[in-house]
């Protein structure tokens, strides 16, 4: 009786044995013939069976499971993501087993996994289809979870979207991974040309400029990601009214970076969009005793003055940020703008008045008075018409002030200047 039952017990493990290995034929079979439905409903049969399998089947059912799914490039999402993780599992097991048998032809196969999803991805963010794109880049990161770079590429595709819900989650994946973004770029100038280039790695510059079609190599490590991340994760936390999750995110990333110019002004930032102007120019200024020559942050600040009603702080700001940088057009423009707006008030005051002796003398004074004022805006107004040939409310403002200044030959050139401007914005 006892060998009735051995005997019993191998016909039934031979009966298993056998009916996997037609299981895994049927998925062949299949997929020889691209029948990838028919491969899809013999994977689900031998599935069944894996309790069963061997390390060695189980190895070859995850190989042939993921092709099943990818049917070459034409599976839904849904199926992508399942061939991706099979795949995953039949990498792991193999390297369990000590026995790469499908490990290679696994690795081809997400090589090629990667490069269509990334035609398909960037063609789609060239197209501003960011959905695709952001779905896409996703893809592509999870074939290849050491190109954190993908990631980074989905979060922005789907703030373009938007599809904050989607970003965040990209965003907080990156900055829990420490992920920097920083890389080194390769330049070389053209010597044809004359113009510099960027290249896709060192190698092909460097050849390039052995060939004697490029000089002047030239590398430059680009700036890291860590404050842009950080920030878009704080500003869509205050776009869905979780400030507190948002100063959480900053204050995280400035204690791990007390010196990163880039995250104080992020926190700014974070601040201004919850409208704590206060707090804003509080950080501001301590952006500009970081970085004193920077011409932005000064201008900034010259906003911020002019917005609270102190016209002396913000031409102030806006002097210095032209002190460091001389062709700050939005600069010159704003001290003009400052300056102008006690012209409204003295306008007020001249038609407030009566037809009196008195009255008249005073007119007189106002007269003169927004007269000074013109003048001491003109100067402004000019160099900003000087730096941007196409600044059309600069034009505008000064062919006005010429016409209350009575200055009519200046009045009869900037209106010609103003229709040029006119004209050619309507060509463009």
């Amino acid at each position: 009786m006892k060998k009735l039952m051995t005997l019993v017990l191998l016909v039934a493990v031979a009966s298993m044995s056998f009916a996997q290995k037609k299981e895994l034929k049927e998925v062949e079979k299949a997929l020889k013939n691209s029948n990838f439905a028919d491969a899809k409903s013999a994977v689900s049969a031998a599935e069944a069976l894996m309790g069963d399998m061997d390390d060695k089947s189980k190895a070859k059912f995850y190989f042939l499971k993921a092709q099943a799914l990818y049917a070459n490039g034409a599976g839904t999402d849904a199926n992508i993501d399942e061939a991706i993780e099979s795949l995953d599992k039949l990498k792991t097991l193999e390297s369990e087993m000590g026995k790469l048998k499908y490990t290679q032809e696994a690795n081809d196969m997400t090589a090629k996994m990667v490069n269509t999803y990334l035609t398909k991805a960037n063609d789609a963010f060239t197209n501003k289809n960011y959905k695709a794109a952001a779905k896409g880049f996703e893809k592509v990161y999870k074939m290849s979870p050491k190109d954190t770079l993908y990631l980074y590429y989905a979060a922005s595709a789907a703030v373009s979207v938007p599809d904050y819900d989607k970003a965040l989650d990209y965003y907080v994946q990156l900055k829990n991974m420490g992920y920097n973004g920083s890389q080194m770029n390769y330049y070389a100038t053209n010597i044809e040309t004359n113009e510099e280039e960027l290249f896709g790695d060192k190698t092909s510059r460097d050849l390039s400029v052995k060939a004697k079609m490029h000089s002047n190599p030239r590398d430059h490590k680009s700036d890291p990601k860590t404050a842009e991340i950080v920030k878009n994760i704080a500003l869509i936390y205050v776009s869905q009214g979780k400030n507190e999750k948002a100063l959480g995110a900053m204050a995280d990333a400035r204690a791990e970076n007390p010196d990163d110019l880039g995250l104080l002004l992020s926190e700014a930032n974070v601040y201004l969009k919850m409208g704590n102007k206060e707090k804003f120019k509080s950080l501001m200024e301590e952006a500009t005793q970081k970085d004193p020559d920077n011409a932005e942050l000064q201008y900034n600040l010259g906003v911020l003055a002019a917005e609270a009603g102190n016209p002396e702080s913000a031409i102030k700001y806006y002097e210095k940020a032209i002190e460091i940088n001389p062709n700050y057009v939005d600069a010159y423009n704003n001290i003009a703008v400052v300056i102008l707006e006690g012209e409204a008030k003295i306008v007020e005051e001249m038609n407030n008045l009566g037809t009196s002796s008195a009255d008249n003398k005073k007119y007189d004074e106002l007269k003169e008075k927004r007269s000074q004022t013109y003048n001491k805006a003109i100067p402004y107004l000019e160099k900003a018409l000087e730096l941007k040939k196409t600044n059309l409310n600069a034009a505008k403002t000064l062919m006005n002030i010429y016409s209350a200044l009575g200055e009519t030959d200046k009045f009869k050139a900037m209106r010609a200047r103003v229709e040029a401007i006119e004209n050619s914005a309507g060509g463009n």
